[in-house]
């Protein structure tokens, strides 16, 4: 019951930041690629489910929200970037900028992430060797973040801009079929 109240804080916390569902779901799609990560690696592992493996996929999906919101942060910045630009250029933003402020935002969040990673990782893999007291538990702990660190680092630097890019080309789309309808035929009935 904690993970699932843990996911819905998190959706909570998301939403009350973005103000959009649509941000929101982007950055929970995220989550679940992270937990086929950490389950895959407790399977190969041989871990059973316990108390210290929901802490860790607790963690794990604190971290996993983290680095999804940081990535549509740089994509909204290199989105308003490129929208200046045009502006500027005196042409309209169309779905080759769109495309453009993607592979920047994506490309510039490459080092951040790889950063978070291998800190993260350089943590956790010694808990995973280690054979002291209490070494047991703290392995329950690491193993899903371990895992789920590394399918959540190809979802949110491949993922995430596919899907940022689909919705944001769908809303410049609807923009543009909105500002060619007349206004003349919006005001009669049907």
């Amino acid at each position: 019951i904690v993970v699932p109240l843990t996911l819905a804080l998190i959706f909570l916390l998301l939403y009350l930041n973005f103000k959009a569902l649509t941000e929101t779901l982007i950055v929970m799609l995220s989550l679940p690629f992270a937990l086929v990560g950490g389950i895959w690696m407790m399977w190969w592992l041989g871990f059973n489910a316990s108390v210290a493996v929901a802490v860790g996929f607790i963690a794990l999906a604190g971290v996993a929200a983290e680095t999804g919101v940081i990535m549509l942060i740089y994509l909204d910045h290199a989105l308003k970037d490129e929208q200046v630009k045009c502006v500027a250029a005196g042409r309209e933003f169309g779905k080759q900028d769109l495309d453009r402020a993607i592979m920047v935002g994506a490309v510039e969040r490459v080092r951040p992430k790889m950063m978070t990673v291998v800190a993260i990782m350089a943590g956790l893999v010694p808990i995973l060797w280690s054979t002291g007291a209490g070494s047991e538990i703290m392995q329950r702990i690491a193993v899903p973040m371990i895992g789920g660190m590394v399918s959540s680092t190809l979802l949110t630097l491949i993922v995430i801009p596919a899907v940022y890019g689909v919705v944001k080309g769908y809303g410049l789309k609807r923009a543009r079929e909105e500002s060619q309808f007349p206004a003349s035929l919006a005001a009669e009935p049907v």
